[in-house]
This record gives C-alpha cells, structure tokens and sequence, in this order.
C-alpha cells in the first residue's frame, strides 16, 4: 500500500490499519519458545490444499451479511496501495485481485483514504470487467481537503461519495461503511444520509467500522447495518468482550474482520530484528511493532506454528481458519500484493478445526499474553468507544 500522510494532522487517519498483510518478510522461525503440547493430530481432509502445494485452491462456500451474500473470505485491498510499504506495481496489483477473483472470491474492500484514492482507481481497475459478480466495499469519514479530518457530514458524505463512484468505474457501492465515527455528527444523521442514497440506488448496504455497541444500535434503528468491521485475530479480541460481536449477533449484522493475520504478524515472517519504514509503513508508531513487542509476542506465532504442523498448514492458515470457525456470520479479509500469499490465504478455507480444537486453542492462548496496544495513541483516538 502506498504511503500514507501520516503527518498531516492530529486527527489524520489516513488508513485503516487493519487491511494489513505481510509485505515485509523478515526473519524466520520463532526457536527456543516453550510451547504447550497439543492433543490433537491432522486429518488429511482437513489439511487440504493448505501447506504446500495451494496453487488453484478455490473459494467455493458463501457467507452471509445480513442480507448481503459474499465468498467466505474476502480480500483486503489496502496494503496493495498504501500504509504497508511503497505502493506495489499497478499490474501485480491487478493481477492479485483477478486471481482472487478467479478463484471465487467475491468480496473486495477499498476505500477513499487508501492513497489517498488510488486503492479505488486501482480496485476499479481490476474488477471493472466482471463488477456484476462481485461485491465492492468502500468506506468515507476522512476530509483530504482538511488535512484527513474526521467528517461526516451529510454534505460530505454525499460529495466523496460520487468521487468514489468514478473511482470505482461503477454506479453503486455495495456495501458503504462510515470509516470512523465522527463525534461531531450524529450518528443518527449519517444513517439517514446513507438511507437515502440506498433509496436512490447509489448505496446498496450500510456499515460501520470501528464503532461501539451503542453507536452500532443507535445507527442500525434508523437504518439496517448490514456489516461492522474492526479489527479481530487471535491476538486481538477486543470485539469479545465490548459488546459488538454480541450486538452483531443479536441485531443479524455481519462481521468482517480487518487486521485478521495481526496486521502481517501471525504468518511468522516479523521478529524483533524487523524494522519499518517510518515514511512508508504505518506500523512503525504502533506500540505492537516496537522491537521490543515483536520479540515478547513470538509466543503467539509459536503457538499458531506448532497448530499449524498439525494440521499441516501455515500460521496463517491456522489464524484465518480460527475466526472462520468463530461465527458463520463472520467474514476475514486479509490482505496481500503477492499471488504466493494469497495462495495461502485462500487455502485456509480448507483447514478445519473441530470444537474440540478450537477449546484447546483458546485454552493454550489464553495463557499467553499481548504486548503492546492494537494501535498508535493517536489512531486509537479514531476508535469510538461511546458507552
């Protein structure tokens, strides 16, 4: 992904972190770490296409939304652009998103501050010769022309909107997520604006990204939130224990979860000798990234790597499959500019842990612990956590 304005403003939030992937491959096993041993050994069917060989591996099964149907695994198309390094090359980036396609991925999020606005031009790019067999997610909330300021206004949201859409090559947006609550909106007048432009056919769906329970119910009771999308993993799992899975649940809203392989952690490939690119990379002020973390939370990849041997899969593979097996309602999208990587991704869907795995999982990694915060001071101030 192409490098964001990171230092334009105090309330820039020029990405969203979580449709990260793993560009930086550095380092190499996780040696010397104390592991619990696990009970359970791999069933060839379980391990299908996972491992190896994976080229060609299809996504086959649906999720569903709310009332919008999507493939089970979606692609996050951020880090191809913008956030995670300097941007990929424009045809390895299309080449990533046909390839999803074409192997049954049909859910692919974007958004305007991704850039900012050359993720959309290129997901435009990419889908425009198949658009009516996918669905497009995209996001507002950001004022580029104010330095990347929260706003959403109505006003606002319409304009981005229509800039959006020609972005895209497209005359709607599937599924339009506010990107980050605006505490000088109502949430109650956002919903309404977006109310009107799924009567007016621009907007199929309305989301919300990174909002708390309450902010969720106040905005689905004017107008049905089809989706939510934060950040969730194995190493983050705030969406637990605040009450947005729970109201997810109870309400029938979907659930995509950013950041699903820890903002390119869990694949095992950063260590504490990784480095990032402060004008390139926006992990470099994350408190999680510091050398200092990266070498503390090695047990966690350890874990998921001593899983995955056994059932003859990658960590990463390991860490989809368990936010699959969480909820039928909830939908990963990680994200990648390399074809090998997806490869692997896609392959996830053939890993299945049993209720009885899954137990002993969250058994052994409830005795490990997260170091450092999810974010910068500055991004989690973005978050919104009205009671």
């Amino acid at each position: 992904m192409q490098q964001d304005n990171r230092g334009t403003s105090e309330n820039a939030f020029q990405d969203h972190p979580g449709f990260s992937r793993r560009d930086v491959l550095i380092g190499g096993a996780v040696v010397g770490l104390s592991v619990v041993p696990l009970s359970w050994a791999a069933s060839p069917d379980s391990a299908k296409g996972a491992g190896g060989s994976v080229s060609g591996v299809r996504v086959t099964n649906k999720r569903k939304l709310g009332s919008l149907e999507v493939s089970e695994l979606g692609v996050g198309c951020m880090n191809i652009s913008a956030n995670y390094g300097a941007p990929a090359d424009k045809e390895q980036g299309i080449k990533v998103i046909r390839t999803a396609h074409e192997q049954g991925v049909t859910f692919f999020d974007t958004a305007e501050v991704y850039g900012p606005y050359t993720n959309e031009e290129l997901v435009g790019e990419a889908l425009s010769p198949f658009r009516n067999e996918v669905v497009v997610a995209s996001k507002f909330g950001f004022d580029m022309d104010a330095g990347g300021a929260l706003n959403s206004r109505p006003e606002h949201i319409r304009k981005v909107l229509e800039g959006s859409l020609k972005r895209l090559r497209t005359d709607r947006i599937d599924l339009y997520y506010q990107h980050r609550v605006d505490p000088n909106v109502p949430i109650e007048d956002v919903a309404g604006t977006v109310q009107d432009l799924i009567k007016e056919g621009k907007v199929l769906h309305f989301g919300l990204s990174e909002a708390s329970a309450s902010t969720i119910r106040r905005a689905h009771a004017v107008q049905r939130v089809t989706a939510v999308q934060t950040e969730y993993s194995v190493m983050e799992r705030s969406v637990e224990h605040n009450g947005v899975l729970d109201t997810c649940e109870q309400l029938g809203i979907g659930f995509v979860c950013w950041g699903p392989l820890g903002m390119g952690y869990l694949p095992g490939t950063l260590n504490g000798s990784t480095r990032f690119d402060a004008e390139t990379d926006l992990r470099s002020g994350f408190e999680r990234f510091t050398p200092e973390n990266l070498a503390a939370n090695e047990p966690i990849v350890a874990l998921l790597r001593q899983f995955a041997m056994e059932k003859h899969a990658t960590p990463a593979q390991i860490a989809l499959a368990w936010l699959l097996a969480q909820k039928p309602w909830i939908v990963p999208i990680p994200g990648t500019r390399k074809l090998n990587h997806l490869q692997e991704n896609l392959a996830s869907v053939n890993v299945k842990l049993t209720s009885a795995e899954l137990l002993e999982m969250d058994a052994a990694l409830a005795k490990l612990t997260v170091h450092g915060g999810r974010m910068s001071p500055m991004h989690r101030r973005a978050v919104d956590v009205t009671p």
